[in-house]
């Protein structure tokens, strides 16, 4: 018998409920491993399904990423055997359902992990990790002498990216919304840090840039700053909105990217560039290889028990988190 965390409609985080699900412990079907989980990832994109500004068919589990060990494999599967550590950033293709002790999935997600990293860290970098790496490495190519503009420099995504840009060469920019968070980001990359909660972002942009403007802004604030986001790029600069922290952007007139400077904006999403195996496996390895450099430090600053997600959902709400939020079944 194991247990997840299930919901049978929309709302705040009293919805959820740790049970007992008898079939946790199926055996896997062809092309299935199942996965014993070490330590369960908690992101924003869990809120918004959980919320229902992403509506997920009900009743539903919950969940994208996790670390563990492999209990079983299924018919068919030769890529990994039972006691490999593997990892997985789960797509939207699949059934959400990280938030459990014990799962089976697609062999074709997921991906084996190196000695140096343990099961803990890599359930905190794997999907922000990867989020960071195709912000930085392929949405937007940051290169020496770039200065970029990174909102929520202090959250999980945040922290990865202000590193690894800094690793890249480049001058970072990041907005915070309390002073705490802004030694946190100091510590993680950031050469500027704005307090957004007493500085008004765009001027100070301007002031650092000498009125400049940056080539890119990542924004997963959403709607508090998508705008004052667009008046911080140069002409021809990449608007790259990837959530929603405070809730969705209003809608655009495209004359306005037009007026501001011929601008471009893109919604990513982290599935779409892990569609293909081959991608999925590349970016990983990447993300594995600056992490086990030293070059960029994953930040576990809060832990919860599995039972406890719902406490976990409040606190990064009210943005009391930074780094990385995990869970342990």
């Amino acid at each position: 018998m194991t247990h997840a965390i299930r919901f049978y409609q929309s709302g705040g985080p009293e919805v959820l409920c740790f049970e007992k699900l008898g079939a946790g412990d199926a055996a896997p079907v062809p092309d299935e491993v199942r996965v014993r989980h070490q330590a369960i990832g908690v992101n924003f994109i869990d809120i918004y399904q959980r919320s229902g500004l992403y509506p997920l068919p009900l009743p539903s589990g919950l969940g994208l990423e996790a670390a563990g060990v492999v209990e079983a494999v299924g018919p068919g599967v030769t890529e990994f055997a039972v006691g490999d550590r593997v990892v997985y950033a789960d797509g939207p293709l699949q059934p959400v359902g990280a938030y459990a002790e014990v799962r089976n999935l697609p062999a074709g997600r997921l991906v084996k992990l190196p000695d140096a990293i343990d099961s803990r860290t890599a359930a905190a970098m794997m999907l922000r990790g990867l989020t960071a790496q195709y912000l930085l490495r392929r949405t937007y190519r940051v290169k020496p002498g770039d200065t970029i503009l990174f909102h929520a420099a202090a959250g999980g995504v945040g922290l990865i990216a202000c590193q690894w840009a800094k690793v890249l060469g480049a001058t970072v920019i990041g907005t915070v919304s309390t002073e705490a968070k802004a030694d946190v980001a100091r510590a993680h990359g950031c050469d500027h840090v704005i307090v957004t909660a007493r500085e008004d972002f765009v001027a100070r942009v301007k002031e650092i840039t000498g009125g400049q403007g940056v080539p890119v802004v990542y924004d997963a604030v959403g709607k508090d700053s998508f705008s004052g986001s667009l008046d911080c790029l140069q002409p021809l600069g990449l608007m790259v909105s990837f959530g929603n922290a405070s809730g969705p952007v209003p809608p655009l007139d495209l004359r306005e990217l037009a007026r501001r400077g011929s601008l471009f904006l893109t919604r990513p999403t982290l599935f779409t560039y892990t569609a293909a195996r081959a991608d999925l496996l590349a970016m990983a390895a990447e993300l594995f290889a600056v992490v086990m450099s030293g070059q960029v430090k994953i930040e576990i600053n809060q832990t919860y028990a599995l039972k406890d997600a719902a406490q976990a959902h409040r606190d990064m709400a009210a943005r009391k988190t930074t780094g990385s939020t995990i869970l342990i079944p």
